[in-house]
């Protein structure tokens, strides 16, 4: 094995990739780039039935989106004949055999063990025999004739005492009893490889160094080092990463909001702010640092650091992170961002100025917040007159609040702010209530009860759209 680190991430293209998924991508990448190794990407495409083009095309996307560029690329449907030739060795040096046991056989196997309190697992009857003899090939093809297409296992010693242990970098030293793993399958004839198969052979002639995936393969790795030692493999060193929880603390699923990269690319969130917030889900800066950039977290990240408890997916943490490297483009950047991919029909180049810029960057969380300042080019969200009432005035007062701010506005236009603002604060000094003249006129620009500063506003409206706007708030109130 060489003496360079090489890690890898390794999702099936069966579904969009998932943000557990990308998380241990991110990590694996992190650990490469941070002892100058290699980050390979594989797609683990031997599910014919499942895995598609549309979903391993999501994967490639998704992963370029976030900025984690792999250095190398391997698709296990290009490579079946590498696994051929390792299960024909192990059939021909009698580490493992085929198996014919039915689905019913195996099904009424299990029921027993459990219902005897044993762990369930297989213990295969053909194990002892040799698979090259006459009587085996006879009892085979008896099998055959059935309808069992069989199945490749690997021998494993059902009376065994041994305990099988690894090192996990993260969580320290594990160990599993060999007898209890049962006759494993490996695959499903010569030239199609099971998971645990497969997984292994692309470890040994990828040379990967670190295997750092999810804690739900721990189970995994017994198996898998049992048919390394079968096939005279070097052992990686392994690191198992915490689950994702939900804030119910279960493990994330659709019931908690959008799983794959791509919904939260939809929803408006930044790569930069997903990266930095996947990074937090079991790792602590040792700074306490909040916002760091990829090039950040390369430099401080440690894999024997990270947190053996699963990492709360806290939504709200992301929103806030998003909002601040959102602040934090430039005003080319934002634009871009705003008038690129769902949000390219609201057409806001026409209001694209920099005061909106800068009136939009501080407001929103997310880059589909966008929706919120339609108004500037639709007119104000459809909204009832009662809106446009401060506390307990009349419809006539809210009235004359508004005629006099159209007035104002008349006069002076609404290219200065300061020399507005101020016509405005003497009004509401005259009127003895400022929320009577901010209030409607707030309503009236942009038909919300949250927005932002009307003045801002009028600002960018200009002078005829907004006298425009507080006329038809006028003649609402009748």
């Amino acid at each position: 094995m060489s003496n360079q680190i090489r890690v890898r991430i390794a999702p099936s293209p069966t579904g969009y990739l998932h943000i557990g998924t990308a998380r241990t991508a991110l990590f694996n990448y992190l650990f490469a780039k941070r002892n100058n190794g290699k980050f390979i990407l594989r797609i683990e495409d031997t599910d014919l039935e499942r895995s598609t083009k549309y979903y391993e095309d999501d994967i490639l996307d998704s992963l370029k989106w976030l900025g984690l560029e792999w250095d190398e690329f391997y698709k296990q449907s290009d490579r079946l004949p590498i696994y051929t030739k390792y299960v024909k060795q192990l059939l021909d040096n009698g580490k493992a055999f085929w198996c014919y046991h039915t689905k019913e056989e195996l099904a009424n196997e299990q029921q027993e063990q459990m219902a005897g309190k044993q762990p369930p697992r297989h213990l295969c009857s053909y194990k002892g025999e040799n698979h090259k003899s006459p009587a085996y090939a006879e009892a085979s093809a008896g099998r055959q004739e059935t309808g069992s297409k069989g199945i490749i296992r690997l021998k494993v010693d059902e009376n065994s005492e041994r305990k099988i242990k690894f090192r996990d970098i993260i969580r320290g030293d594990i160990e599993f009893e060999e007898k209890l793993l049962g006759d494993l399958s490996i695959a499903k004839d010569e030239s199609t490889p099971l998971y645990n198969f497969a997984v292994v052979v692309d470890d040994y002639e990828n040379n990967i160094s670190h295997i750092i995936r999810g804690e739900d393969h721990i189970a995994n790795t017994p198996k898998q080092i049992l048919i390394q030692e079968a096939l005279g493999f070097d052992m990686p060193q392994y690191a198992h990463l915490p689950l994702i929880l939900g804030q119910d603390r279960s493990k994330m699923s659709k019931r908690h909001g959008a799983t794959a990269v791509v919904e939260y690319s939809k929803l408006g969130y930044l790569p930069q702010s997903m990266v930095n917030f996947m990074a937090m889900l079991g790792f602590t800066p040792p700074d306490d640092r909040q916002i760091l950039s990829l090039d950040e977290l390369i430099e401080i990240f440690d894999l024997e650091k990270v947190h053996k408890g699963g990492a709360v997916f806290d939504i709200k943490k992301l929103d806030w992170l998003n909002g601040e490297y959102i602040k934090r483009l430039s005003d080319d950047e934002l634009e871009k961002a705003l008038l690129s991919g769902i949000h390219h029909n609201y057409q806001l180049t026409e209001v694209m100025g920099k005061p909106f810029l800068n009136m939009v960057r501080e407001r929103i969380k997310k880059i589909s917040d966008i929706k919120e300042f339609e108004f500037f080019l639709d007119g104000p969200n459809e909204y009832e007159k009662g809106l446009l009432k401060w506390k307990e005035r009349t419809d006539e007062e809210v009235t004359g609040s508004l005629s006099k701010v159209r007035d104002i506005i008349e006069k002076i236009g609404t290219d200065d702010k300061d020399k507005l603002r101020a016509e405005l604060d003497v009004l509401g000094k005259e009127l003895e209530d400022r929320g009577l003249v901010y209030w409607p006129l707030r309503v009236a620009l942009s038909g919300m009860k949250a927005s932002p500063d009307p003045v801002d506003i009028a600002n960018i409206l200009g002078k005829e759209k907004t006298l425009e706007h507080i006329r038809g708030g006028i003649e609402k109130l009748g």
